[in-house]
């Protein structure tokens, strides 16, 4: 399956002054195999090295000289193969288990920046805040997310649909096809193994199986990777989620998780599961036309969601005829599903939110260059804003988003996004200059 991922990858290839990559995701997006299907397609040989158990041999190798030319050497002998500098991609998985592998980056960065090395591992985030020995500056680093909407219906061979609507963005014809696999979407969601099963099966049965072991191998590094208090606060944290979105609170609720709950006690839960990429956190802000936004922060207001739509809809154990029903995916847990998925298509940007008293609330605020651009996501043709009405009132942004089911258009300063033609934003949005595609 396709990634928009690869031409990043194709650019650090490329790249002058390239450094190791250091490739982050949360388990199970698609780091090995979008690792591998990148160095077939475009190195001679791939020379793979899994450092999830390792062998002893391995383990002996990293304590030994970490020498690029010695850890070369060594692989050629293990894996039987020639690694050229040019014409073979070096590939450590999961590398964060031996910590002498990643420390060896270094050495790869300032004495052999020749060859192309490649990194990944799901906890690289955890590790990484350990003081682990790798040294800061040595690596170029990317993020895997699971596959977003795009990507999704690149997979359902709807590339020509996607292509089309981009350069006619207010065109209605495929409203139907789309609507349906958003729906499919919201269910399934973006983890590889997850999209791929059900392309090829179709069956519903497998589909949770596969979501439940994602899950279930998250709880496992709960224990494994942490001491028993953490792990127990991980877990609790974890299960409370679609309890803590079934209601319509300004902020994370601690009480949520369990009664007298504070948040000294989950602080270090939290980071473990934003570290790990399970859960992403999204900050209020308390101005809406200053920037950086980032110096607005209020760290104490704070909203969590989870890495995939899919996997929340599994957790939270909605079954697909709420899904299929236009308004129910919005009723259920208060629209929240909704915003998971605009959460999840904008992935690549570093969201907030807005409120200013007890009623008003602007699910998203996102920068883009010197532009403060907020972002209303809302149920079907029911598209009133109030809130965003008061931030536009106080704050004059030169563009407002809303996402709806509303059909995809531009009114003045206000552009509402078809949810299922999220996809579209990229191309209807030229935010950095405050313009806009016109209708």
């Amino acid at each position: 399956m396709e990634r928009k991922l690869m031409s990043e990858l194709i650019k650090w290839k490329d790249r002058k002054g390239r450094k190791p990559l250091l490739l982050e995701g949360a388990r199970q997006v698609g780091k090995t195999y979008l690792l591998k299907d990148f160095g077939k397609r475009y190195f001679n040989d791939v020379a793979y090295v899994n450092f999830q158990n390792p062998s002893q041999e391995l383990v002996e190798l990293f304590n030994g000289s970490i020498s690029p030319e010695r850890i070369i050497t060594m692989l050629e002998l293990m894996l039987n193969m020639k690694i050229s500098p040019s014409e073979t991609l070096l590939i450590f998985d999961e590398v964060q288990e031996v910590p002498r592998a990643l420390t060896s980056l270094k050495y790869f960065c300032e004495d052999a920046p020749e060859y192309h090395i490649a990194t990944a591992g799901s906890l690289l985030g955890i590790f990484l805040h350990k003081d682990t020995s790798f040294p800061v500056g040595k690596v170029n680093t990317l993020k895997l997310e699971p596959m977003n909407f795009e990507e999704f219906l690149w997979a359902n061979e709807r590339e020509n649909i996607v292509t089309f609507l981009k350069s006619n963005p207010f065109e209605t014809t495929f409203n139907e096809i789309l609507s349906d696999l958003f729906k499919q979407y919201l269910y399934i969601g973006g983890m590889p193994e997850a999209v791929a099963d059900w392309i090829e099966n179709k069956d519903v049965t497998k589909l949770n199986e596969i979501q439940e072991e994602i899950l279930s191998n998250y709880r496992k590094d709960f224990i494994k990777h942490t001491d028993n208090t953490t792990a127990v606060r991980i877990r609790q944290l974890f299960d409370s989620l679609p309890a803590q979105f079934a209601k319509k609170n300004d902020k994370f609720l601690y009480g949520t998780i369990k009664e007298g709950a504070r948040a000294r006690e989950y602080e270090m839960a939290i980071e473990w599961l934003i570290d790990a990429g399970i859960v992403r956190r999204v900050n209020q802000v308390s101005c809406g036309n200053k920037i950086p936004l980032k110096s607005y922060t209020e760290f104490s207001a704070f909203k969590l969601y989870f890495v995939d739509v899919g996997l929340f809809r599994f957790l939270a154990e909605i079954p697909f005829e709420v899904i299929a029903d236009k308004t129910a995916i919005f009723d259920e847990f208060n629209g929240l599903i909704a915003e998971q998925f605009v959460l999840q298509q904008l992935a690549e940007h570093t969201l907030y939110y807005w409120t200013s008293g007890e009623k008003s609330e602007v699910d998203f605020v996102m920068q883009f260059g010197s532009e403060i651009v907020p972002i209303e996501v809302k149920s079907g043709e029911n598209v009133k804003a109030k809130s965003l009405k008061i931030f536009r009132e106080k704050y004059a942004p030169k563009i407002s988003v809303r996402f709806s089911l509303k059909n995809t258009r531009l009114d003045n300063d206000m552009l509402n996004i078809s949810l299922f033609n999220s996809f579209l934003c990229e191309n209807l949005l030229d935010l950095s200059s405050g313009k806009c595609v016109k209708q």
